[in-house]
């Protein structure tokens, strides 16, 4: 689906030392400001145990999971929005994900230089929350002049845009985020061609010292709570080092520190939900394999993340849910015990289903 999530935060806060655990990539991480400048790009598998579940079952040959694309985004600075640091470039990028993961230190370390020489994750997010905030204003200050102007030829619509945007300058104004004022339905829709960098979902990722249970994490969860984001908390220390093992020792470290999965699978999931997906399953012989929609999707929809022939000559999808494949042993037993169905065109998705697409090119 082309869905990409960026990393953002100031520079040294352990953003790319993320990334590359995330996606086994090996960019630069060192310590010093601007070590990335041109945004790097990563997929990250999806963790999902039930595509093993499916598997066990069907006996394929092959199992794909489905994955998300992250972008290391270059550190910011006070002033970007007029120009500073990497400015103008800095945002461009951030304009072209869907999401933001906005990695926050929590963590001291004195061999780890801070960008304004003090560990305050609470300033460090207002830092670029304020750039992000200042472009958008701009952005809609604009926008409002145009749509006035159209007011005044007789376009009836923009009255609607204009009203939407006036709620959003004044949570920019407020130092909210734009995302906190379109809250009705139908506002993300006449404002979606701006592309406000603040109306992004946006999770942070609080980065914390290896096994240590940072205060500052409570004060980052009481911000995100009112700015309508959420939060995950990651060692990068721990996940770089998780991330150069093979599975048995991966296992046998994780057990040490008495966790059941690495951290950063978490924060794939919790990216995932925050993009609004979902995943769906096909299985067969050959393969079996998750996919992403976007919940609310309707069958023809899905189908076409396969393949653009299936939604456009659609004809009916056969579904059973992950629940009633697994706990009936597969498609016969599913069928017998009539949890199969064949739903039309006007089938919305539901995570997990298990779906065989029928259509006619």
């Amino acid at each position: 689906m082309g869905i990409k999530c960026g990393f953002v935060g100031l520079p040294n806060v352990g953003k790319s030392t993320l990334f590359n655990a995330l996606t086994a990539a090996e960019i630069p991480a060192e310590n010093y400001p601007f070590c990335t400048i041109e945004p790097n790009v990563g997929i990250a598998v999806v963790p999902d145990l039930r595509l093993q579940d499916i598997a066990d079952i069907v006996k394929p040959k092959e199992i794909i999971p489905t994955a998300i694309e992250f972008v290391d985004i270059a550190g910011l600075v006070a002033g970007a929005s007029q120009g500073e640091g990497l400015g103008n470039q800095f945002l461009s990028h951030i304009r072209e994900v869907d999401a933001i993961a906005h990695v926050v230190r929590c963590f001291d370390d004195d061999n780890v230089a801070h960008v304004d020489g003090a560990v305050d994750p609470i300033s460090d997010i207002e830092t670029i929350n304020t750039e992000l905030g200042l472009a958008d204003l701009a952005t809609v200050e604009r926008a409002l002049e145009r749509a006035e102007r159209r007011t005044k030829s007789g376009d009836k619509a923009a009255v609607a845009v204009i009203e939407v945007l006036r709620r959003v300058r004044t949570a920019l104004d407020d130092g909210l985020p734009a995302r906190i004022a379109l809250t009705r339905p139908g506002d993300a829709a006449l404002v979606r061609e701006l592309f406000l960098l603040t109306a992004k979902p946006t999770l942070y990722v609080a980065n914390v010292n290896e096994g240590a249970d940072s205060p500052h994490v409570a004060t980052v969860r009481e911000y995100a709570n009112t700015h309508g984001a959420e939060v995950v908390v990651i060692s990068a220390a721990i996940e770089g080092e998780i991330a150069t093992l093979d599975e048995d020792d991966k296992i046998d470290f994780l057990r040490d520190i008495g966790e059941t999965e690495p951290g950063l699978d978490r924060m794939i999931r919790a990216a995932y939900g925050l993009l609004g997906l979902l995943t769906f399953f096909t299985a067969g012989e050959k393969e079996v394999r998750a996919w992403t929609t976007r919940q609310g999707s309707r069958a023809p929809e899905a189908a076409g993340v396969i393949h653009t022939d299936f939604e456009h000559g659609f004809i009916r999808a056969e579904v059973i849910s992950y629940a009633d494949f697994v706990e009936f042993g597969g498609e016969i037993g599913a069928k017998e015990a009539g949890k199969w169905r064949l739903e039309g065109k006007d089938y919305v998705m539901n995570e997990g289903d298990i779906v065989h697409f029928r259509f006619n090119v």
